[in-house]
């Protein structure tokens, strides 16, 4: 049994990891950067997050195992026998907090036979937090701990721009051939860039329609989001407009996908043709 609300847990231990990454984060000189085997960067703040969470989170719930990007890789034979486990990335967005533009988070969440069911996405340089949890719903939280409930918006083609989310760092050729699609068949866009999961978020709190990945990522990077987004009424779907689901096969890394915050609109024929 857990001795405290699920979300009030997750909050906690990812604030406090924050806390970790920004004694990094806000020490003088350059960060000490290694590269990993994927050609991907690590820090000692991305390091410190992990062991405290990882120690957090063995103690908050010992018999659920865990899957951090940072962990020790798991053999695919028991992991994918794991029907709920701890979804982890310790520093989403590290190229981001090497240029130390503030746009990195921290991500935890529980996925429950594919479903990512509770998430938090910590954002450690302002404070803000997302929460989200299927069912029950999904808030931002300050730094002062004040709670503010968020749902996604309705998308009206011809009222509005279509508010289109771009990763900061990988954008990429595909993503702006889908956006000149939109253009054609729905009108105006406007583009927000944005590193880390925090894209996601936006569509959580409204501030975004659709945020299309056309470019590889893990699922560490998208299940504490889109924990979040999904409880605040939006989804994730892979480019034949199926719902991410997570460990579901060998490897970790996510189908190119799709994340909307209206689920009522048919985003399928308007963007399907493009993505053939």
């Amino acid at each position: 049994m857990w001795k405290e609300n699920q979300l009030d847990a997750l909050l906690r231990i990812a604030i406090s990891a924050g806390k970790e990454i920004l004694s990094v984060y806000n020490a003088a000189g350059d960060i000490d950067v290694t590269i990993k085997d994927d050609n991907s960067p690590l820090t000692e703040a991305d390091r410190r997050a992990h062991n405290l969470i990882e120690a957090e989170l063995q103690k908050l719930t010992p018999d659920i195992p865990i899957l951090s990007e940072e962990s020790d890789e798991t053999a695919v034979e028991e992991r994918r026998g794991w029907s709920q486990f701890w979804i982890v990335d310790p520093l989403d967005g590290t190229k981001e907090f090497i240029k130390r533009n503030g746009e990195f988070t921290v991500n935890i969440a529980l996925v429950n036979n594919g479903v990512p069911e509770l998430g938090v996405v910590h954002v450690p340089v302002t404070g803000m937090n997302y929460l989200g949890q299927l069912g029950t719903g999904a808030w931002k939280v300050d730094s002062l701990g004040e709670f503010q409930e968020i749902a996604t918006p309705k998308f009206r083609p011809g009222e509005q721009a279509v508010r289109v989310v771009a990763s900061r760092s990988h954008r990429g050729e595909l993503v702006d051939r889908l956006i000149t699609a939109m253009e054609a068949e729905l009108g105006n866009t406007e583009v927000v860039s944005m590193g880390s999961s925090l894209k996601i978020c936006l569509l959580a709190e409204g501030k975004a329609d659709i945020y299309p990945r056309l470019a590889p990522t893990s699922e560490w990077d998208t299940a504490a989001a889109h924990a979040v987004l999904a409880a605040a009424g939006g989804e994730i779907y892979d480019t034949s407009f199926e719902s991410l689901r997570y460990n579901q096969k060998d490897s970790l890394l996510n189908p190119h996908f799709i994340a909307v915050a209206d689920t009522h609109y048919d985003w399928r024929s308007q963007l399907l043709p493009s993505l053939e």
